[in-house]
């Protein structure tokens, strides 16, 4: 009977093992989770930021790259794709971003989390009280 007594111990050991190991691994996927939608609010703020400063004859300065760039890393990411081109008429148009998010996991180290966005911008709209 006393050899018995020491394996409850060990079951019991490892069962709470077990039980940390999914606790990490439930953390990390929350954690990779949370990180996923900031690198889209970044990836949206970057995109809206770049969309009006492509269009040149209402008054827009400055690089819409530079803009969705400023944007992103005030939002913690980095911007690794803007097509976002001057467009000097007054047709809409689109602009495309793709940020990058560095995530810290607990248990797996460091992962990056990656999100896209796109912003139309209608210029004729400024003329027509219909905001942008």
């Amino acid at each position: 009977m006393k050899q018995e007594s020491g394996s409850a111990a060990v079951l019991l050991l490892a069962v709470a093992g077990l039980v940390l190991l999914l606790a990490l691994g439930v953390a990390d996927v929350g954690i990779a989770f949370s990180g996923r939608l900031q690198a889209a609010a970044a990836a949206d703020a970057a995109a809206l930021a770049a969309a009006p400063v492509t269009f040149r004859p209402f008054g827009a300065t400055g690089s819409p790259t530079a803009e969705a760039r400023r944007l992103a890393a005030a939002n913690g990411a980095v911007l690794t794709t803007c097509s976002c081109p001057i467009d000097r008429t007054w047709r809409a148009r689109v602009v495309y971003v793709v940020v990058e998010r560095q995530v810290d996991l607990v248990g797996l180290g460091t992962i990056s989390v990656r999100a896209s966005s796109r912003a139309e911008f209608a210029p004729a709209l400024l003329l027509t009280g219909g905001g942008g």
